[in-house]
């Protein structure tokens, strides 16, 4: 399947409306959070977490009955549910969902804290939709349109020079082999650049770079959920998403750095300082 320019921006445009409905959801409930389970030290998944993917899979299953799907919380159309003609197509398009990205913040009623879904073929991403729900700001993009915030084209800043830089990091789970390598990270731009932030929530702060509040977002560690998204709406805006040896991958890299292109070769030679402590 190759979907015209046409066909994704009105898919795009419903899967903004999904979006929307599992946010709102999401800030409904952010008071009354009650069940919280540890998936692994310091990994959190709340009732929410999977209601809000149950609800998207099975919206975006009524969008594309032929699509299969990859979600943080592994909720599955089942075979049983799925149309013969559904079956022979199963794996040409899947839908990446990460149903609240940053959990962690959400039990605290801490921002940003978002719902994330993309869609990809095997070569690519082909849409791209974040919708952080504490500030109600709606990202998206479809592939060769461009990226937006709530209707307005976004893009990447012009910011060149790394002393003015504003940086994001994120904090892999797994501290024991991630802590030396985001230390010695910290120590080389603490003081080299504009600011450094740890907000906690990859999908919505890679969003941040594309719309130029920020002009990096570092983590050694990611999944597809994610990143799929954001990855489609920085891209679009004008950035750049690499893993840390500078490649560029066309579904999702394990190690991002994503900038707004002008300091990324900066910001390289600094990781690559600094990968030695957990390669």
């Amino acid at each position: 399947m190759n979907p015209s320019e046409k066909q994704l921006q009105i898919l795009t445009e419903q899967v903004c409306r999904i979006a929307q409905k599992a946010a709102q959801y999401i800030t409904d409930q952010c008071l009354d959070v009650n069940t919280v389970q540890q998936k692994q030290p310091h990994d959190y998944v709340t009732h929410v977490d999977r209601t809000s993917e149950e609800f998207i899979v099975d919206k975006l299953h009524q969008l594309l009955p032929a699509a299969s799907f990859l979600c943080e919380e592994g909720t599955q159309i089942t075979e049983n549910n799925k149309s013969d003609a559904s079956l022979q197509h199963e794996h040409e398009l899947t839908w990446v969902i990460d149903p609240l990205d940053g959990t962690t913040n959400f039990i605290h009623n801490h921002a940003p804290h978002c719902v994330s879904i993309a869609l990809k073929d095997p070569q690519e991403i082909l849409v791209g939709v974040v919708c952080e729900c504490t500030r109600n700001e709606l990202f998206y993009a479809y592939r060769n349109g461009p990226s937006s915030l709530n209707n307005h084209t976004i893009h990447v800043s012009s910011v060149d020079n790394l002393d003015q830089a504003f940086i994001l990091l994120g904090t892999p789970y797994d501290a024991q082999k991630y802590k030396s390598f985001l230390m010695k990270l910290i120590q080389s731009l603490y003081g080299n650049s504009a600011a450094i932030r740890i907000n906690g929530a990859a999908a919505a702060e890679l969003c941040y770079v594309a719309s130029g509040r920020a002009e990096a977002r570092i983590e050694p560690n990611l999944k597809a959920w994610d990143i799929a998204a954001a990855k489609l709406i920085l891209q679009q805006a004008g950035g750049l998403m690499t893993d840390f040896q500078g490649i560029e991958h066309p579904l999702f890299p394990q190690q991002v750095l994503a900038t707004n292109k002008l300091v990324h070769n900066r910001l390289l030679k600094i990781i690559n300082s600094s990968t030695s402590l957990f390669s």
